[in-house]
């Protein structure tokens, strides 16, 4: 049997991480359907070109594009042992088919792992957050040790405060996602995970699917938390 893994959670409860440490400490594809959905912009196949053809247009992908989209992901050699899904699935129709598609294929789903995290906490995590321009992660609020910052007023009052950030003793200047410099962004991303993802926890509790992980811990503890729950579950 594979080893099928729903990865779930607020922004800011390190999915990323998380998906990152699974992938490798099992050998399976992290699938972000983020990624997916942008890489159908550079391909040439009939699935590519219905998808782009929908953006073109400005309409939403339905369920039964999207599924296809994921079929063809989990068809790769590369996840024939499993993978770990990100972003996906997004409502209760897309759950069922993805367990009657793996039914179908003599495999099941193993674990759904949901990353709990405050809300508030999520947001500090969001809005404090940056970067250098090789991925290293700070927060203002958290993880500022090795970096200045401030946030600095618009000459005319015009804008809110902007937050700049850099490393310590240096001109290196720290990036900050544009989504993250939007407090309201930020909030209408939670409301959206919440209306949309929490039927979906209520859906695969009733599987006995759902394993909730303690994600306000330190990122060694919360992959051990992980490893634990897939380790007993195999």
């Amino acid at each position: 049997m594979g080893l099928y893994i729903i990865l779930m959670g607020v922004q800011g409860a390190g999915k990323g991480v998380q998906a990152g440490f699974i992938q490798k400490e099992y050998g399976i594809p992290h699938v972000s359907t983020g990624d997916l959905f942008r890489a159908m912009k550079s391909r040439e196949d009939e699935l590519a070109r219905r998808v782009q053809d929908l953006m073109s247009k400005g309409l939403l992908i339905p369920d039964d594009v999207t599924n296809d989209i994921v079929r063809d992901r989990l068809e790769q050699p590369d996840a024939a042992n499993g993978v770990i899904l990100d972003g996906y699935p997004r409502s209760r129709n897309q759950a069922e088919w993805l367990q009657a598609y793996l039914e179908g294929r003599g495999e099941k789903l193993t674990r759904v792992l949901l990353l709990e995290l405050n809300l508030f906490e999520a947001f500090k995590r969001a809005f404090g957050r940056v970067s250098t321009a090789e991925g290293k992660s700070y927060n203002i609020y958290s993880n500022a040790e090795g970096m200045e910052w401030e946030f600095v007023d618009h000459p005319e009052k015009a804008y809110p405060p902007q937050l700049t950030a850099k490393l310590a003793g240096t001109d290196t200047v720290l990036i900050r996602r544009a989504d993250d410099a939007n407090a309201h962004s930020i909030i209408k991303r939670i409301d959206t995970y919440l209306e949309t993802t929490m039927p979906l926890v209520e859906f695969f509790e009733g599987e006995g699917l759902v394993a909730r992980i303690d994600a306000s811990r330190s990122i060694a503890s919360v992959s051990q938390q992980i490893k634990q729950v897939i380790d007993a579950t195999r």
